[in-house]
């Protein structure tokens, strides 16, 4: 595992003095607004802990991933504003895709804000909540004003985590990398336990009230 991690990381850090990095970083953040296999946090992450102590390079790594994930989250938005519900339905292929859907557009109503914010750090959240925004007609300004703070965000917040794996292990950028990826995992992880919990809560709450 190590040694394939002592590689990825000599790929990458041979090309950290390339402007093209900086465009796949850009690309690959905005691209996951779409398709959510994208590693657009695992590419964001690695670089910032090959990029080490470098301040200036690391504001810029933010900066950069904030710009593409609110392209690709407007780019969401806008397909799904021109597709309309009944479009974007089928295009959640399956079960899962469609309850994800449902749930985000139910949520939309209710938790808006909170929702475009951090909906991104849930399984697929950023497809679902772009398509769902467009397709039900949320405010296009309030929209941009909301997702540009849940990108900023979330960029930061990828980059500290990079930084903070490579600052650990300066002279390992191997075990910099498996730190910083447990640390993501982990948020993850507890983002969406807390989503189930609320779930949970909010359907106990439901069924108790009065019809």
């Amino acid at each position: 595992m190590l040694d394939l991690l002592n590689s990825f990381a000599e790929l990458v850090s041979g090309a950290l003095g390339s402007p093209w990095l900086w465009v796949v970083v850009f690309f690959v953040s905005a691209l996951d607004a779409l398709l959510p296999f994208m590693p657009s946090e695992t590419t964001v992450i690695t670089v910032a802990v090959l990029l080490g102590q470098a301040a200036g390079s690391l504001v810029a790594l933010a900066v950069l991933a904030a710009a593409g994930a609110l392209a690709g989250d407007c780019l969401s938005h806008a397909i799904g504003r021109r597709a309309g519900p009944r479009a974007l339905a089928r295009l959640q292929r399956g079960e899962r895709g469609q309850r994800r859907y449902e749930w985000v557009r139910d949520k939309l109503a209710r938790h808006g804000p909170t929702l475009i914010i951090a909906g991104r750090y849930l399984p697929g959240g950023r497809v679902a909540v772009g398509l769902a925004t467009g397709s039900l007609r949320y405010p296009l300004r309030r929209f941009v004003a909301l997702d540009a703070l849940g990108a900023s965000i979330w960029a930061v917040y990828s980059v500290l985590v990079g930084y903070l794996g490579g600052a650990s292990f300066a002279g390992n950028p191997a075990m910099g990398l498996l730190v910083a990826f447990g640390i993501g995992l982990a948020t993850v992880g507890l983002v969406e336990l807390g989503r189930r919990h609320y779930a949970r809560r909010r359907d106990r709450v439901d069924q108790a009230s009065p019809t």
